[in-house]
């Protein structure tokens, strides 16, 4: 009895210090060693830093592949990042898909900087789980203590606010804070705040992008593009705010509604006779990854009327890269039902044309950067 009263305590202990999933240190423990270090940086005068670890677009390998599929790959993250940093430091989750890592007794900023480095460099490095071949990128705030707070309520919110920023800035990379950054933060709360209640009020509308045949100068395509008119800031850049609605979860009733408006617009030029191409819509990864994407697809097509011939969706190279096989599944299906598909953006990612020949392509995109120069540069 006396035995398994104290492996009880002992399991009980663990657990209230430990994350059940992956070993690491949970909130408290690190909470508590964050005290500690942060008194004697004070005692002793040196530099602490803390790095706030967020893995870009987790979740949509969470709803996808499933949670199973998704621990295993949050072990996988724990692992290779407890294997970067000293032993003297410490890595913590907590919870879901953020992180946090403690470095001790640095001597400089730069020091802090070489530990984000390494860690984006090894967490991007693929992973096999069961038969899924992943790919994951993390981006990383970073405050320094004592410039960027003396507490650690302080130090972990100005790393959060850092996070966020590397998110918008294109994310896989890493940010130290400032105070602008505060400020910043505050921005993306208004403009999130903003935008859940801009569908409602028909803030969000797709304008039409002409698709031109250069041999005849005909109109054979139009593409759609969602924007948003705000009532106070006037039109809102979608670089601004189509990151904020993908992390938010927003993107996907904004999307949906682009599509179904789109759908209905090409329907309406198809009877007038003004019009009798496809119709362009671009898809967010965050809509592409959902369980019901085709079944959304396929309930604008039947709401609207239009032919799904007529219909071709556009996807980035990285949304279809990710999760292949899943991926595979859905364009396959989609190109059954006679709907086109493109890949975005070509040529800015990992893909390549050997391997997209597995997938069922319409039409591919160049990025832009390749043709930019095409008339002043022989190399373009």
């Amino acid at each position: 009895d006396i035995t398994q009263r104290k492996e009880s305590q002992e399991r009980i202990e663990y657990l209230a210090h430990y994350d059940l999933l992956t070993g690491l240190p949970n909130r408290a423990l690190f909470t508590d060693r964050m005290r500690i270090a942060i008194e004697n940086a004070s005692r002793y005068s040196f530099r602490l830093a803390l790095l706030f670890v967020d893995l870009d677009r987790f979740k949509l390998i969470n709803d996808s592949l499933g949670h199973e599929l998704g621990d295993k790959l949050l072990k996988a993250v724990a692992e290779r990042m407890q294997s970067t940093v000293r032993q003297a430091d410490t890595v913590s989750r907590l919870g879901g898909d953020e992180f946090v890592v403690l470095l001790g007794r640095i001597h400089a900023a730069t020091d802090a900087a070489r530990v984000a480095e390494k860690l984006i460099a090894v967490l991007s490095q693929p992973y096999q789980i069961e038969q899924h071949e992943l790919l994951l990128t993390a981006s990383i705030g970073i405050s320094i203590y004592p410039d960027s707070g003396r507490d650690a309520s302080s130090l972990m919110r100005n790393a959060d606010v850092s996070m966020y920023s590397a998110k918008g800035h294109g994310r896989n990379r890493y940010q130290f804070y400032s105070e602008d950054l505060t400020s910043g933060a505050a921005e993306r709360l208004s403009l999130e705040h903003d935008l859940r209640s801009a569908l409602a009020r028909d803030e969000i509308f797709p304008v039409y992008q002409p698709q031109l045949e250069l041999a005849t100068g005909r109109v054979v395509g139009v593409e759609a593009l969602m924007r948003w008119k705000h009532p106070e800031r006037g039109l809102v850049s979608p670089a601004s705010f189509i990151p904020v609605a993908e992390d938010s979860g927003l993107i996907l009733s904004l999307g949906e509604h682009i599509l179904r408006e789109s759908c209905l617009q090409a329907r309406q030029w198809h009877e007038q006779q003004e019009f009798e191409g496809t119709i362009a819509v671009n898809v967010s990864a965050v809509q592409f990854r959902q369980n019901d994407f085709t079944d959304v697809v396929l309930r604008a097509l039947a709401d609207s009327g239009l032919s799904p011939e007529c219909l071709e969706l556009e996807l980035t190279e990285s949304v279809v890269m990710h999760g292949v096989e899943s991926a595979t599944q859905k364009m396959c299906f989609l190109e059954s039902q006679g709907i086109k598909l493109a890949i975005d953006d070509f040529g800015t990612g990992y893909s390549s044309l050997s391997y997209l020949r597995q997938f069922a392509i319409d039409r591919l995109k160049i990025d832009q950067s390749f043709v930019r120069d095409l008339p002043e540069d022989t190399d373009a």
